[in-house]
C-alpha cells in the first residue's frame, strides 16, 4: 500500500511552533518571534521489526511581558495512530486521555463554545494528517509540547522509508531528529537525504550508520547551519527529510515472538514473476478534459513500456458508451504492444461517466479468458480503473454498482481503484476496491500525475505468488490477524500477526503456502521459544511490548477496514471490537478522540485530537466526524434462541421481553421460522451434555446444529460448531470457523466473522446472526453450541409462523400482581397474553450478539412450561424430522 510508504514521518513541528499574529519580520531576539522563544525540538523515532514508536517534543518559553497564545504544529503519516500528548506547564503536566470519539465530541463542542481552544486533526496534502493545537502562556512562563504516535511500516518497493516533513519556522537552538532502528533480522541497506539543504551541509549536521541489527540516523543541525543566509534570522529548515532502508532476507519469512504474542513477516525474493491478464478501464468522459488526459496517456505509454511478454491485456474506455481496444484479451507480443501505443496516443475525451457497464465489461473479458483457457492456467488477473467523477449515465447508484462488480467479480481477482482528482466518491471507490481484494488510491492533480500512475502500476506489475495462505498451530493460536491474501508482489511484505494460545510452549512452526508462476510452494520457518528468548535479552533498549502493539495497531487497522463495507450487526461487532482495542492500547483511532484538560482561569481549557476519515475533498476544513455514528439498531423487535435454549422475544414499544425454554431430547429438530411466501426456513437440532443427566429435569440442551433454506433462491446452509456448508442447487462449499469469507450473490450475502458469529442476509430485509460459543476443550460436560438471532424480519411475510417466527407479527401482553416468588430474587407475576392467563417469573438471559465471550443481561418475564400459553398450540407442534 502507498498509503503506508512512510516509516517513520516524523514529522513537523517539524512544521513547529507558531505564534498567533505571526509577524513577518523576526524580532531582534534571536529564535523568537513576537516574545515567544521555541528553544528545542526534538523528535525521537525507534523502530522495532517495523514499528515504530515516535515522540516529538517541543519547548518553548514567554519572554513577553504578557500572556501569549502558543500553537503547535505537528504533521505525522495518515496511517499512524496518535497514542499520547501532554501538556507540561511551569514543571505541571497534563496528560492526554483516549475516550470514545462521541464523548470527546461532546466536551469539544462545549469547550469551542465557551470560547476555549481546541486541538484539531485534519487532512494536510497526500500522505499526512495536521495536529494543530494552541495554548495561552503567562509572562515568563515555560511550556512542553509532547505528542506520541505509532505506526506499522510497510514495505514498499523494497524498501521502509521515513518521510520528515521539517519546517520549524524559526531558528531553534536545540534542533535534534534521533532515529534508533532495531531488525532482528539485521540491517541491509540505510539511507538518509534532505531536499532542504546541500550535501556539503548536511554531511556536517548528518550522521548514520548500520552494523548488524542496528540502524542510527542522527540530524543536528547548529544555530549557524539553520539559517538560510549567513547574516539571516529566518531558517532554511524547509522540505523533506528521507530515510529509508531494508532488512537482510536470508529467509523469505522471519517469525518473532515476545510476551505471549507472535509477528511473522514474509517476503520471499528471487522467485519467477507470475504472468498477469490486466484489463486498463480508464474514464475518457468529458471532465478528464485536458491536462488529465494528457497525463494518463502519458502513464499508459509509459506502462505499456514495461509490460512482459508473457502478460495478457486490453483497454477499456468508458463515457457515456463502453468501448474495447480488443474483443478480448492479447498477449503483449512487441506487435500488439505497438498496435496498444497507437490505440492510447488517439484516445480524447467525450461524454458522461458509466462506471458500472465499463467494470462489468473488464471483469466479464477476464471472466471468458480464464473459462475459455485463453491465458495460461497459472496466471492472474487485475483489473484496474481509473477514474476522476462519479457514476451519471446507467446504473448510478453507489451501491448497486458495488453488488454488480462483486458479484460479477465472485472474489476471484483483485480490483484497483484510482480517483484522479477531488471531484468525485472516493468513499465509493475504496469501498468497492477493499471488498474485492483490492485498494484504492486517490491521484492528485500535480505535475507529476503521470508519475503516481506509474507508480501504481509498478506496485503490482510483478505477482510472484497468488492465493497466498499463512498457516499455524492448530489450537495454538488467539485472535489472528488478516493471514490470506491473492496476491504476493514483489518488493512489498506480509505481516501476520497473533496471540500463543501457551505461552509455555518449545517451538513455534510457521508455513506459507502459495502458487508460483512454476509450482506451488510452502515456506516454513520454525521458532525454538528458548532461542529466541536468549534473542531478547539484547533487546533490552526497545520497548518490550512491541509485539503486542503491533497486533493491537494491524488488527485495529483491518477491522476499520472491513467496517467500510459492513452493515448492521456486522458493522456493530465490528465497531465495538475495533472501540474496545483503541481504548484499551490508548490509540487514537476513527473511533476515539484524545482529549487533554488544564486549569485555566479556574475553567477547563481543552485540547482534542481526532483522527479524520478520507472524504470527498482533499483538504477537510474540520475534522471528519463520519467515523462518529456506529450503525444504530432500529427500534423494532428482534428474537433469539441462545443457551439452554433459551428463546428471547424483544417488545421495544414495552421496553421489555418475554422468554421461554424448550425442553427437549437431544436429537431433537425443531421449526424456528417458516415462511411459505418468502420460502425461507429455518431448524435448529438439538444436542445434550457430554455425559447424559439421570436428572431429567436439570438437563442442559444446546442447539448444535442449524439448517437455514430459501426454497426461492434453491440455496441452503447448514451451520454447526465445526463447519459452515453452502449448497447453491448442487454446488457445495465448506468453510471452517478459523475463516473469515463474504459469499455473496442476488439477493444473498453470507459473512462468516472468523470463531465469532455469521450474518446471512436475504436481500434488504431480512438478516440473522449466528453466534459460536465454544467451551474449554476439556470442560467435561458440555459441547461447543450455537446462539440464533433474528436482526431483521421486516422481510418476512405475514404468514411467518414457527417458535420465533410466528412473534414477528405485532402483539401484546399485560403483566400484573407482581409479588414475591420461590427465588426472592425473581418475583413472579400474572401475565395476560394472547387470550390466556399466565403466572410469569422475572429473570434475564444472556444476548451474546456483541461479546461472545460475556454477553449482556436481557431482562424478561418467563413463560413455564416449555412456552405453553405464549406460543401458538404445544411445543411438538414445532418438532420436524430433519433440518432441511
Amino acid at each position: 500500500m502507498a498509503l503506508a510508504r512512510w516509516l517513520c514521518l516524523i514529522l513537523a513541528l517539524l512544521s513547529g511552533l507558531a505564534v498567533s499574529g505571526f509577524p513577518r519580520n523576526p524580532s531582534r531576539l534571536l529564535g523568537a518571534v513576537d516574545g515567544i522563544e521555541v528553544y528545542s525540538t526534538k523528535v525521537n523515532c525507534k523502530v522495532t521489526s517495523r514499528f515504530a514508536h515516535n515522540v516529538v517534543t517541543t519547548r518553548a518559553v514567554n519572554h513577553a511581558n504578557t500572556a501569549k497564545e502558543v500553537s503547535f504544529d505537528v504533521e505525522l503519516p495518515k496511517t499512524a495512530f496518535i497514542t499520547n500528548f501532554t501538556l507540561t506547564i511551569d514543571g505541571v503536566t497534563y496528560p492526554g486521555n483516549v475516550k470514545e470519539k462521541e464523548v470527546a465530541k461532546k466536551q469539544y463542542e462545549k469547550a469551542v463554545s465557551q470560547g476555549k481552544t481546541a486541538g484539531l486533526v485534519k487532512a494536510s496534502g497526500r500522505k499526512l494528517e495536521k495536529f494543530t493545537v494552541s495554548v495561552n502562556v503567562a509572562a515568563g512562563s515555560k511550556v512542553t509540547f509532547e505528542l506520541t504516535y505509532e505506526e506499522l511500516l510497510k514495505r514498499h518497493k523494497g524498501k521502509y522509508e521515513m518521510y520528515l516533513k521539517v519546517q520549524p519556522k524559526q531558528l531553534v537552538k536545540h534542533f535534534e531528529i534521533t532515529v534508533d532502528i532495531f531488525e532482528p533480522q539485521g540491517i541491509s541497506t540505510l539511507d538518509a537525504e534532505a531536499s532542504f539543504i546541500t550535501n556539503d551541509l548536511l554531511g556536517s549536521a548528518l550522521t548514520k550508520s548500520f552494523s548488524g541489527k542496528k540502524g542510527h540516523v542522527s540530524f543536528k543541525p547548529s544555530l549557524d547551519q539553520q539559517r538560510s543566509c549567513p547574516t539571516c534570522t529566518d531558517s532554511l529548515l524547509k522540505g523533506d527529510f528521507i530515510i529509508t532502508y531494508d532488512v537482510n532476507r536470508e529467509s523469505p519469512a522471519n517469525v518473532q515472538i515476545v510476551n505471549g504474542y507472535f509477528v511473522h513477516f514474509f517476503a520471499p525474493q528471487g522467485l519467477p514473476v507470475v504472468p498477469k491478464s490486466v484489463v486498463f478501464v480508464i474514464d475518457v468522459s468529458g471532465s478528464m478534459h485536458g491536462r488529465k488526459m494528457e497525463q494518463t496517456k502519458d502513464a499508459l505509454l509509459k506502462i505499456l513500456e514495461d509490460v512482459k511478454q508473457d502478460d495478457y491485456l486490453n483497454f477499456i474506455l468508458f463515457s457515456g458508451d463502453v468501448t474495447t481496444w480488443k474483443d478480448s484479451l492479447v498477449p503483449a507480443t512487441p506487435e500488439n504492444i505497438q498496435e496498444a501505443r497507437k490505440f492510447v496516443m488517439d484516445i480524447h475525451d467525450r461524454g458522461m461517466t458509466n462506471i458500472n457497464d465499463a467494470l462489468l465489461r473488464g471483469i466479464s473479458m477476464l471472466n471468458k479468458a480464464r473459462e475459455e483457457h485463453t491465458v495460461p492456467e497459472r496466471s492472474t488477473s487485475i483489473i484496474i480503473m481509473l477514474t476522476d467523477g462519479d457514476a451519471n449515465v446507467g446504473e448510478s447508484r453507489p451501491k448497486k454498482i458495488q453488488e454488480n462488480v462483486r458479484n460479477a467479480i465472485g472474489g476471484k481477482f483483485p480490483l484497483y481503484n484510482l480517483g484522479f482528482g477531488n471531484n468525485l466518491n472516493y468513499n465509493f471507490l475504496e469501498n468497492m476496491a477493499l471488498e474485492n481484494h483490492g485498494l484504492a488510491r486517490r491521484i492528485y492533480e500535480d505535475s507529476d500525475a503521470s508519475l503516481q500512475l506509474q507508480g501504481f502500476y509498478e506496485e503490482v506489475a510483478n505477482p510472484l505468488l497468488t492465493g497466498v495462505e499463512a498457516e499455524y498451530p492448530q489450537n495454538a493460536i488467539l485472535d489472528l490477524t488478516q493471514n490470506s491474501y491473492q496476491h504476493f508482489y514483489d518488493g512489498s511484505e506480509i505481516v501476520v500477526a497473533g496471540r500463543l494460545a501457551d505461552k509455555d510452549m518449545n517451538s513455534f512452526k510457521a508455513a506459507v503456502k502459495g502458487h508460483g508462476a512454476i509450482n506451488d510452494l510452502t515456506f516454513t520457518e520454525e521458532v525454538d521459544m528458548k532461542e529466541m528468548e536468549k534473542a531478547l535479552q539484547e533487546w533490552d533498549y526497545i520497548f518490550g511490548d512491541y509485539i503486542e502493539r503491533l497486533w493491537a495497531y494491524l488488527t485495529i487497522e483491518q477491522l476499520l477496514e472491513k467496517r467500510k463495507n459492513a452493515w448492521g450487526e456486522e458493522k456493530e461487532n465490528l465497531t465495538a471490537q475495533a472501540l474496545e482495542l483503541s481504548l484499551k492500547y490508548h490509540f487514537v483511532t476513527p473511533l476515539t478522540s484524545m482529549v487533554v484538560t488544564k486549569p485555566e482561569d479556574n475553567e477547563n481549557q481543552m485540547a482534542i485530537a481526532n483522527k479524520p476519515g478520507e472524504g470527498r475533498h482533499r483538504w477537510p476544513v474540520i475534522p471528519s466526524m463520519s467515523y462518529l455514528t456506529s450503525y444504530q439498531v432500529p427500534k423494532t423487535p428482534y428474537y433469539y434462541v441462545d443457551g439452554d435454549p433459551h428463546f428471547i422475544i424483544q417488545i421495544p414499544e414495552k421496553d421489555d421481553a418475554i422468554c421461554f425454554n424448550i425442553d427437549e431430547d437431544p436429537g431433537t429438530v425443531l421449526r424456528l421460522i417458516q415462511d411459505p411466501v418468502t420460502g425461507l426456513t429455518v431448524n435448529g437440532q438439538i444436542i445434550g451434555e457430554k455425559r447424559g443427566s439421570s436428572d431429567s429435569q436439570n438437563r442442559r440442551t444446546y442447539f448444535g446444529k442449524l439448517g437455514i433454506a430459501s426454497a426461492q433462491m434453491d440455496f441452503r446452509i447448514e451451520v454447526t460448531p465445526e463447519n459452515i456448508t453452502l449448497w447453491n442447487g448442487d454446488s457445495l462449499s465448506t468453510f471452517s470457523w478459523l475463516d473469515t469469507v463474504m459469499v455473496t450473490q442476488d439477493g444473498l450475502s453470507v459473512m462468516i466473522n472468523r470463531k465469532k458469529s455469521m450474518v446471512v442476509s436475504f436481500g434488504d430485509g431480512v438478516a440473522f446472526v449466528v453466534v459460536l460459543h465454544q467451551v474449554w476443550k476439556k470442560e467435561p460436560a458440555h459441547h461447543d453450541f450455537l446462539g440464533f438471532y433474528v436482526v431483521d424480519s421486516r422481510g418476512m411475510s405475514a404468514q411467518t409462523h414457527g417458535l420465533l417466527g410466528q412473534f414477528f407479527h405485532p402483539f401484546d401482553f399485560q403483566v400484573s400482581d407482581v409479588h414475591p416468588g420461590s427465588d426472592p430474587t425473581k418475583p413472579d407475576a400474572t401475565m395476560v397474553v394472547k387470550n390466556h392467563q399466565l403466572t410469569v417469573t422475572r429473570g434475564s438471559q444472556k444476548d451474546y450478539r456483541k461479546d461472545i465471550s460475556v454477553g449482556r443481561n436481557v431482562a424478561c418475564w418467563f413463560v413455564h412450561n416449555n412456552g405453553q400459553g405464549l406460543i401458538d398450540g404445544i411445543h411438538r407442534d414445532y418438532v420436524v424430522p430433519n433440518l432441511f
